[in-house]
């Protein structure tokens, strides 16, 4: 049986190295290759050719998310399966979005990792139980009652980070939730004041609090 060849990514050395030997173990796993930035995952990529990308999603330089979608726009057979210590439905729906197969939160253990390969490895997706939990809870809650159609002219990605705008997070918070950079986060920002024609960020969040978005939660 021809193994799975899998290229770990993740910017702690000692969690990448221990998931390295607990995946090496395995019989239809081969370790092909260690990545420790978004930039490193699309050389190595290039260079190795996996079958699975086991991605973080906060990287520096280009983060999880940034070359999740950068990998698959330049090899769309490798499958993509976040392993992350962020649960927040922003990340499981930006991974989704960007294009991973499986979400998956640290912590898992050996077999439900392997499980998790197994399934992207062979292009069907797979989420941890909480995870999973969370995309069933979305497309059961009523989309009427999201005011997603207050700024028809924002895109997606815009309107989550105007909603946490309205939460009162800062530009450091809303990337670390988004598991964006933070120059990622200043250019949707600027984006989003012309889009909206408001001046600053003062008058961002009064735009958006009158068309229901934020709160007083800190936008969660």
């Amino acid at each position: 049986m021809e193994r799975i060849r899998l290229l770990i990514a993740d910017d702690h050395r000692l969690f990448r190295q221990g998931l390295k030997v607990l995946l090496a173990s395995l019989p239809t796993v081969e370790v092909v290759a260690e990545a420790a930035t978004g930039e490193e995952v699309l050389e190595k990529t290039g260079d190795t050719m996996p079958d699975v990308i086991l991605m973080d999603l906060q990287m520096p330089g280009l983060n999880g998310i940034e070359a999740t979608r950068a990998a698959l726009s330049r090899w769309p057979h490798v499958g993509i399966l976040v392993l992350t210590m962020f649960d927040n439905d922003e990340s499981v729906f930006m991974a989704m979005r960007a294009g991973a197969r499986g979400y998956i939160v640290k912590g898992a253990d050996q077999t439900e990792l392997l499980r998790a390969v197994e399934a992207v490895a062979s292009g069907e997706a797979l989420f941890s139980p909480s995870i999973a939990a969370r995309v069933l809870r979305f497309f059961q809650t009523p989309q009427s009652a999201l005011p997603v159609s207050a700024f028809p002219e924002l895109t997606g990605r815009e309107l989550d980070i105007l909603k946490l705008i309205a939460g009162g997070l800062n530009n450091g918070e809303i990337a670390q939730r988004l598991a964006l950079s933070s120059k990622t986060v200043r250019n949707y920002i600027s984006n989003i004041f012309s889009k909206l024609q408001v001046a600053d960020r003062a008058q961002a969040i009064v735009k958006a609090r009158e068309a229901g978005l934020g709160g007083t939660d800190g936008g969660g």
